[in-house]
């Protein structure tokens, strides 16, 4: 009898299910601010962008990481599911360095962006919501092996 444990064997996919049951609440939240970063940092780069180029720049970064981790965790699958999580990794880091910075450099921030004053200006969204995403996403892929 051939031995079908191989090594050689495709894997077969295993679904991680992060958009599903609470995560699609997660998922809409992360689009509705994907969509809002975007919006803020394409007005505030075309309008005002000699007033705080670090800042707007930083913001739109902000929105493509939002995006990314919006499209992470819709797919699911195994694949986009760690990009999820890298995405909000960054996106964790980039808000706690940047609402820091915000506050010792407030010349480099006159203007509210995603991440500047830890998101004060969307409720604090941006401080807790990666928080939430890689906490979802690490039992969504435990959940899954």
């Amino acid at each position: 009898m051939p031995d079908t444990t191989s090594d050689t064997a495709p894997e077969s996919p295993v679904e991680t299910h992060s958009a599903r049951g609470p995560g699609r609440i997660l998922v809409a939240v992360y689009g509705i601010l994907a969509l809002a970063a975007t919006g803020r940092s394409i007005l505030q780069i075309a309008e005002y962008f000699d007033r705080a180029p670090l800042a707007y720049v930083l913001s739109a970064l902000a929105a493509v990481i939002y995006i990314i981790a919006t499209v992470g965790m819709a797919r699911g699958d195994r694949k986009s599911t760690r990009i999820a999580l890298l995405a909000c990794t960054v996106e964790l880091v980039g808000v706690l360095v940047v609402g820091a910075l915000s506050y010792a450099v407030p010349d480099a921030f006159p203007d509210k962006t995603v991440w500047s004053h830890f998101g004060s200006g969307y409720g604090y969204v941006p401080l807790f919501l990666p928080m939430l995403g890689i906490w979802w996403l690490n039992r969504a892929r435990s959940s899954a092996t």
